[in-house]
């Protein structure tokens, strides 16, 4: 028994990344040819106010932006889901539903390649979800429970880069 306590388990792959890693790396970057890095920094941050995000932090000289804008959460089957439940368990179970969500945009723009023409331009879109209160038998369960996720959805990162590429292309010919 003293034996076996001194041994330490195997090593969890922490820092292997899922099969799927290259494929959502490549939907979050993009690359475009410019010169003026401030003007593409200038113009994403257009795009996501387009969007509805308002930008809480720019570190122009490392290519850094933040944005966020706040949603209601709330989902049609959640709270059907919710009242179904409360029907079966006669009134002791009311479920907690996702009330309210802050979408996060973190974008960096740094240049690649020698010739300081071709910028690169990731961003990471992610959530914050908080949950409203709910009642199971007469124990109550306060709001503020809260999730994290990463949107994944491909599309949201298309229609992003889709509306930057014509943000610097309007850019480069208006000046």
């Amino acid at each position: 028994m003293l034996l076996a306590g001194c041994q330490s388990p195997s090593p969890q792959p922490f820092f292997q990344l899922a099969p799927e890693a290259a494929a959502h790396k490549a939907a979050q970057t993009r690359h475009f040819e410019t010169k003026d890095a401030d003007e593409l920094l200038s113009a994403s941050a257009a795009v996501l106010q387009d969007l509805g995000f308002h930008v809480e932090e720019s570190v122009p000289e490392l290519g850094f932006l933040r944005a966020a804008k706040e949603r209601s959460a709330v989902q049609n089957g959640q709270l059907t889901a919710r009242g179904f439940l409360l029907v079966l368990s006669l009134g002791r179970v009311l479920m907690p539903v996702d009330l309210q969500q802050q979408i996060v945009a973190t974008l960096v723009a740094r240049p690649t390649g020698t010739t300081g023409t071709r910028h690169e331009v990731r961003v990471l879109f992610h959530r914050v979800v908080w949950k409203g209160d709910g009642v199971v038998d007469r124990n109550y369960i306060a709001p503020g429970e809260q999730r994290m996720e990463m949107v994944r959805d491909p599309l949201v990162y298309q229609l992003f880069f889709a509306k930057l590429a014509k943000a610097v292309f309007l850019e480069a010919f208006t000046l």
